[in-house]
């Protein structure tokens, strides 16, 4: 199979209300926008020219910052996940010498990641981007695999931070990571303003709702009883057709957080329409990745000590 390349972006880019792309497929989708058989959907916005562009630009102080979670957190997962285990195997060959393997296990839900294609789609159609239904999936089918992203290169380019949780405490909002709220467009539009953030088509936004610095404060006990925790839900972007509007006229090849969710949660909670959820538009629709449990808090104290936003940002999911 060959490796996927980017595709040319259309000119100009189609508008937001514009959408659906494929008359004949649910609401707000781009099928068809890089092609019929495209595997990459928005990351087909992370072109050489913007990676070139990236490096020159945002590599300047050369500070490494790990974004990804321990692989053991949650440590209790939720919707009865399988917990992460890790074995250390002695694999010594003859005595006097020493040898380990490691051996682990984990459910791809845990710690920080990337929203796949096949991952959610549309509720109603049962259909995922592009068109695919679940029969692509299955008996070794390889349709909508992260795999095309590794071998495009993986994640790679200009990232953005817009630090919502620093911005709602200095504003007097309270911030409940544990619990369901929005984090409003209209919010994440003053810090654009406010910080005279430039974005570009390929950027890889990032929202801080400061979950991960809430749940590293927790107790073992609190971390246990975290799962059934009354009241429940979880704080993120509210979904709305504006927030999608949003989303989709900043031409982002990838939106992330340090949320289990990115979007409010639960996403079929009743202040939601259910025709209206991001992972519905964003991975079924128009093929942006959703990053989740992105560990952002040494990138946020680094860029408020530095007055930037943007950085160079290399993920490579799982191939």
């Amino acid at each position: 199979m060959p490796i996927p390349t980017p595709r040319a972006v259309p000119t100009p880019f189609p508008t937001f209300d514009s959408l659906p792309l494929d008359k004949s497929g649910p609401p707000g989708n781009a099928w068809g926008l890089f092609g019929p058989n495209d595997q990459l959907g928005m990351l087909n916005l992370i072109t050489p020219e913007t990676v070139r562009a990236a490096a020159k630009e945002e590599i300047r102080e050369g500070i490494r910052i790990p974004l990804d979670w321990p692989l053991n957190k949650p440590a209790f997962p939720t919707f009865a996940r399988e917990k992460f285990h890790h074995e250390i195997q002695n694999k010594s060959p003859q005595p006097g010498v020493s040898m380990n393997d490691d051996v682990v296990h984990f459910n791809t839900q845990s710690s920080t990641q990337w929203d796949g294609f096949r991952h959610y789609g549309y509720q109603k159609a049962k259909k995922h981007f592009n068109g695919h239904t679940q029969a692509d999936f299955e008996n070794g089918g390889t349709a909508l695999g992260i795999n095309s992203w590794v071998e495009s290169g993986g994640i790679v380019g200009r990232g953005v931070l817009l630090d919502w949780a620093s911005w709602a405490e200095d504003n007097g909002i309270l911030v409940r990571p544990f619990q369901t709220g929005a984090v409003e467009v209209s919010h994440l539009k003053a810090i654009v303003a406010e910080q005279k953030i430039q974005s570009r088509p390929g950027d890889i936004l990032f929202i801080r709702c400061g979950f991960a610095a809430a749940y590293n404060r927790l107790s073992i006990d609190e971390q246990q009883a975290f799962p059934d925790r009354q009241p429940s839900g979880l704080l993120g972007i509210e979904a709305t057709k504006e927030s999608l509007r949003w989303l989709w006229e900043n031409q982002f090849a990838a939106a992330a957080g340090d949320s289990p969710s990115f979007e409010r949660g639960p996403a079929n909670g009743p202040y939601n329409d259910p025709d209206v959820t991001m992972h519905q538009w964003m991975l079924g629709g128009w093929g942006m990745p959703i990053g989740e449990m992105f560990d952002l808090e040494d990138l946020a104290k680094e860029c408020k000590r530095l007055g930037r936003n943007t950085f160079f940002l290399s993920s490579m999911p799982l191939h």
